[in-house]
């Protein structure tokens, strides 16, 4: 690694200009500019020793004991707690300007071109970066949270797999599959609910796709429902297929749930090969009972506590860092992004999954 090949324009607007990227980006992608799902659920945490651990608190209410004056009060065994460990892993990704690209910026400087434009392509791969750590932690938290497991497969190198041990007791099938006309998802869905109100939990968000959606918008057993909340005169069959709205409003109203769609696949690149890979459970509802359901855990890379002399350096968020420097042989310069980061879920006997795909046991 060396000094960048433009240290005058690093110096001067390297770090500012990775802030107004992070701040177009605002947890999105480009592109379509779909938001990410994990800055919404997850609270970014700092790991001192490297390590993240899901913690699961067992807490069961029970009533206080009537206790005869001058008697002593009883004592109450404690609630137990279930911890799993990991070590966090290593995110990165790069891109570099090389010989053809680095004449032409020559070439702009040379002929006086505005700065704004030399800067924006001497710093063309930045967003490019950034944006590639959030893409990979999306993946691995859709994969974790609606399936228990973060899972990467699609990936250069040796994959990593996430057991965040959702419990067996929380997972259901239904009684027929919803892509069949005669399906009854509204049952479906509250055995969910009478299992949840069971545990002492009331479940506040449901997250599921488009497959589990475009399944419930034509049934007409919800169909029917949204007609009789609608003071619809006529069976299920005679109410129209539903839109998202449609059923946003017959979740809250029916059972006071906020529903979320989630709509994304990841761009992955291996061997120069480029393909998307979606990583939410093809069908799978999930239900959360609390606003955030984990943590973002990171800690720092040791190339941030052991800087390479001559390479240039900033912080695009808590996680993140950016960095920028040239290579002699061949002739090329690099945007690196990097982070030692991962989803965690926490209370996983909070979290209710529902697969519209799978028959029940």
């Amino acid at each position: 690694m060396q000094t960048s090949f433009f240290p005058d324009y690093v110096q001067k607007y390297f770090p500012n200009y990775v802030i107004s990227v992070v701040e177009k980006l605002n947890g999105r992608s480009m592109g379509n500019q779909i938001p990410f799902l994990f800055p919404q659920l997850l609270r970014p945490t700092f790991s001192a020793d490297g390590r993240w651990a899901s913690i699961t608190a067992k807490y069961q209410s029970i009533a206080a004991d009537v206790v005869a004056l001058g008697s002593p009060t009883p004592l109450k065994s404690r609630d137990s707690l279930e911890t799993y460990i990991g070590e966090i892993p290593k995110l990165a990704i790069k891109r570099s300007l090389n010989e053809v690209e680095l004449k032409n910026i020559d070439f702009m400087i040379a002929q006086n071109r505005d700065e704004g434009e030399i800067v924006n392509r001497i710093f063309s791969d930045i967003p490019f970066v950034i944006n590639g750590i959030d893409e990979r932690i999306e993946d691995l938290f859709l994969s974790m949270f609606s399936t228990g497991v973060g899972l990467t497969t699609n990936n250069v190198g040796t994959g990593i797999r996430l057991d965040m041990h959702y419990h067996s007791d929380n997972s259901f099938g239904v009684a027929t599959l919803w892509s069949d006309n005669s399906a009854k998802p509204i049952d479906d869905l509250q055995k969910v609910f009478d299992k949840a109100l069971g545990d002492g939990n009331i479940i506040r968000h449901a997250y599921l796709d488009d497959t589990a959606l475009r399944a419930m918008y034509k049934n007409e057993q919800v169909r029917g429902l949204f007609g009789f909340n609608m003071n619809y005169v006529g069976g299920g069959a005679n109410v129209p297929t539903l839109s998202f709205g449609q059923l946003e409003t017959l979740f809250q109203a029916q059972f006071g749930i906020a529903l979320h769609r989630v709509v994304r696949s990841t761009p992955t690149e291996i061997n120069g090969e480029r393909s998307k890979h979606k990583a939410w459970a093809d069908g799978v509802i999930a239900f959360a009972v609390d606003d955030y359901v984990g943590d973002l855990v990171y800690t720092s890379t040791a190339e941030e506590t052991r800087p390479v002399t001559g390479v240039s350096y900033t912080k695009a968020n808590d996680y993140t860092l950016v960095s920028q420097y040239s290579e002699q042989e061949p002739l090329e310069e690099f945007t690196k992004a990097q982070a030692m980061v991962v989803p965690v879920i926490n209370n996983v006997d909070r979290i209710y999954l529902l697969n519209s795909k799978e028959l029940s046991a």
